[in-house]
């Protein structure tokens, strides 16, 4: 018996046979070629981007049916390199001048696109080398007439053991066959942690030599909520596994139970559990998960994949359709939040050395007011049909929050110009994800209706993790004793000014540290649609007394580590 410790990417307990996947490798000949055979070969790379573009949307449509949009979108980023003219455009020109077939050139310069990535410093661009690859597979195995068998034809129900897992190796995956999945590398924020969670698939990642200590056809068990994995174990470890998988099962089921009934504790303390969402048509799935509002409605869709900019029409009629379907519940929308992770074409924003720490969010919003003031006066105008708030994000001081708030009021006054209608008392929140935000709470608490912590930066930005940085992956701990203080300063600042504070990072979807941020006093949860049962479930099993004697003693730990434990602890108790 041999036990591997990773990252938990998504929890619960699987049990089964090891199945390794190896790497796809490509052999691909040299072949020199004639002036006449040129057209021949760029009309089959055209079609094999054609049949590759075919293949990516397809999928595309089938996660987004199947796991909603935020996991669809992870495939915006290989439809972007199918359409990078500057590589189409070299693999030509090669072509031409070098007069071999068209497949080899293509892997050349696909290798040299790699190599350059590899070479940048900036993590984020590091990690688009996994979106380069799968796309070129693609497009080399259409290339050169190929069929990869994939994960969804799997006929026996195993455990996948891999270096890494593709966004389409993952999407390929059936929960039917997958029981769960050990990956070498990757985060709790990489695109493979994302899609386990999205799946309901037990998963560890970041398990650093896993395929070098794991055969295939070993007996593997997966708990992917310590992120641990014992490699052949002995028959009672076995044994309670297998009883705790099946408790497991069975505490799904009283999850689903919860859904539709309100977040009250057992001392009759109700608690506003909301859903984050990126798309209108993910609407349905909050609904169906029992999701009392939106806490977070990212707005930055609006200018993925397109040449022109939105108009304020385009974000008029998205905010006023999910305004009217979730009405009376509230409707939290965040401003712009571009930047960091999301780059868009049409601003043409010069590459920065730490983006997370650059022009982004409400710093590019102040800097293009023409671009914020639309998205405002839109928003304003959407009020009229529902119960809508707006958020800033990444405020890092007062002086934003009022210069925001300027723009606002222009909004407002162009709007009554019109004689166009909106709520005259929409709340405004902000975001607090900076730490000078949170160590300035209790003054912008002043000037706000109420605060959304985004937990994911606030804890990057706390303990100085690059969250898309694989290497200090294993830093990024929202169980760090100065994190749980900043949140309860955050908190304690909000309630001291009498206004409500939510939630909407990964930490509200995560059960046992949603204990510690019961007791902590957090007024709202917003979170992943698929996680609201259990959350239900939770707030339902627990006083709001206990839960406050939890975070206290969670507060008295010196490690995350200890934190994390004792949380789990807790969780396991309530939910036995």
């Amino acid at each position: 018996m041999n036990q591997i410790k990773g990252i938990a990417a998504a929890t619960g307990i699987s049990v089964g046979i090891a199945y390794k996947v190896g790497k796809e490798e490509f052999i691909v000949p040299r072949q020199e070629i004639g002036d006449q055979d040129i057209p021949i070969q760029i009309q089959l790379f055209e079609e094999a981007l054609i049949k590759t573009r075919r293949e990516i949307i397809e999928l595309q449509k089938r996660i987004s049916a199947e796991m909603g949009q935020e996991e669809a979108q992870i495939f915006d980023a290989h439809l972007l390199v199918l359409e990078d003219r500057m590589l189409i455009e070299e693999v030509i020109s090669r072509l031409k001048k070098d007069k071999l077939n068209v497949a080899f050139i293509f892997q050349e310069v696909l290798k040299k696109y790699v190599s350059v990535f590899s070479n940048i410093e900036d993590e984020y661009l590091k990690e688009r080398i996994a979106d380069i690859n799968d796309v070129g597979k693609r497009i080399l195995r259409n290339l050169l007439g190929k069929e990869r068998k994939g994960l969804g034809d799997l006929k026996e129900r195993v455990i996948v053991v891999a270096h890494d897992l593709s966004p389409s190796d993952t999407a390929a995956m059936h929960k039917k066959n997958v029981a769960g999945f050990i990956t070498d590398i990757g985060g709790k924020t990489s695109h493979t942690a994302i899609m386990a969670k999205s799946l309901e698939i037990p998963a560890v990642v970041g398990a650093e030599d896993a395929t070098v200590k794991i055969n295939q056809g070993d007996m593997l068990i997966v708990d992917g909520t310590l992120g641990i994995v014992i490699v052949n174990p002995d028959e009672e470890t076995l044994e309670s596994y297998r009883s705790e998988e099946l408790k497991l099962r069975g505490v799904t089921e009283k999850f689903l139970s919860a859904k539709d009934l309100p977040a009250i504790t057992l001392d009759g303390n109700q608690i506003e559990i909301n859903a984050n969402i990126e798309f209108p048509d993910e609407v349905p799935a909050v609904k169906l998960h029992g999701g009392e509002g939106i806490g977070l409605y990212r707005t930055e869709f609006f200018y993925m994949n397109r040449k022109d900019l939105p108009t304020e029409e385009d974000h008029y009629q998205a905010y006023k359709y999910v305004a009217e379907e979730m009405n009376p519940y509230p409707v939290i929308i965040r401003t712009l939040d571009l930047g960091g992770d999301k780059f868009l074409s049409q601003f043409e924003v010069p590459h920065e050395m730490h983006p997370f720490l650059g022009w982004r969010a409400i710093r590019f919003c102040l800097a293009r007011p023409d671009i914020f003031k639309l998205q405002l006066r839109a928003i304003l105008r959407a009020s009229v049909h529902g119960n809508l708030k707006l958020m800033y994000p990444m405020i890092s001081g007062v002086e934003e929050l009022r210069q925001a708030n300027k723009i606002l009021e222009e909004a407002k006054g162009e709007l009554k110009a019109k004689d166009m209608p909106f709520d005259e008392d929409v709340q405004v929140g902000a975001m607090i994800e900076v730490p000078s935000a949170a160590m300035t709470a209790d003054i912008l608490a002043k000037e706000v209706d109420f605060f959304s912590i985004g937990s994911n930066d606030l804890i990057q930005y706390a303990l100085a993790v690059d969250r898309a940085n694989e290497k200090v992956a294993y830093l990024y701990e929202p169980t760090h004793p100065a994190v749980l203080r900043l949140i309860k300063h955050i908190i304690d600042a909000a309630h001291n000014a009498d206004i409500n504070v939510g939630m909407c990072g990964e930490m509200a979807g995560e059960p046992g540290l949603a204990l510690i941020l019961l007791g902590l006093g957090l007024d709202e949860f917003s979170m992943p649609p698929q996680v609201i049962p259990e959350l239900k479930y939770l707030i339902r099993s627990i006083t709001l007394k206990e839960a406050q004697e939890i975070a206290n003693e969670a507060l008295e730990f010196s490690t995350g580590s200890e934190v994390e434990e004792f949380a789990q602890a807790k969780l396991r108790g309530i939910l036995k």
